[in-house]
């Protein structure tokens, strides 16, 4: 008997549903880069940054403060304001994107629908590169944007997060695209 559902469906739908809930924690966790060792600051403090807030952490107690004033205008950088709107959107675009392949897959019916799993594969795509390019360009900015002078600045997992959701979604995406192939073969 021939399997009901092509394991490249399959692997779409592992793979993206997983890659929308790490790029949700990295778009919402205050982490996206950490400021450390900052001079005339007690040594355990550590400030993170995210794209909608800013932490301060004390190791030693982790006694942890969001909220902070942005006093270096680090909200007001283009890739911040960047990752602000596409991240978002991402999100939106992947969750309508599984709408589609859920459709497509449709497990209750005898044959997945080919071409509207491949479609959804498509709408996950660009939703991973929609996350990718504002994480890239946070990653390639990093050093960049404005921090304390003198302190140390290293990569939060709020960016490592996104960055892992985004090819999630990207390679179940190209996974999902892979039924176009069954769709032409059929017609």
């Amino acid at each position: 008997p021939s399997m009901r559902t092509p394991t490249a469906m399959i692997v779409g739908l592992v793979l993206c549903p997983c890659g929308l809930l790490l790029t949700l924690t990295g778009t919402l966790a205050p982490n996206w880069r950490q400021v450390s060792l900052i001079p005339s600051q007690p040594i355990d403090l550590t400030l993170e940054q995210g794209i909608w807030d800013l932490c301060r952490e004390r190791q030693s107690s982790h006694d942890r403060l969001c909220g902070q004033a942005d006093e270096l205008g680090y909200f007001e950088q283009v890739p911040v304001q960047v990752a602000r709107g596409l991240m978002p959107t991402s999100l939106v675009v992947t969750l309508l994107g599984l709408v589609v392949a859920a459709l497509g897959v449709r497990c209750w019916q005898k044959e997945p629908r080919h071409l509207l799993a491949g479609v959804a594969g498509l709408v996950l795509l660009l939703s991973g590169l929609l996350s990718l390019l504002p994480a890239s360009w946070y990653t390639h900015e990093l050093q960049a944007l404005p921090a304390p002078a003198g302190s140390t600045l290293g990569v939060g997992y709020s960016l490592v997060l996104s960055y892992l959701g985004s090819c999630m979604e990207i390679l179940g995406g190209l996974a999902l695209a892979f039924s176009f192939h069954r769709c032409c073969k059929e017609r």
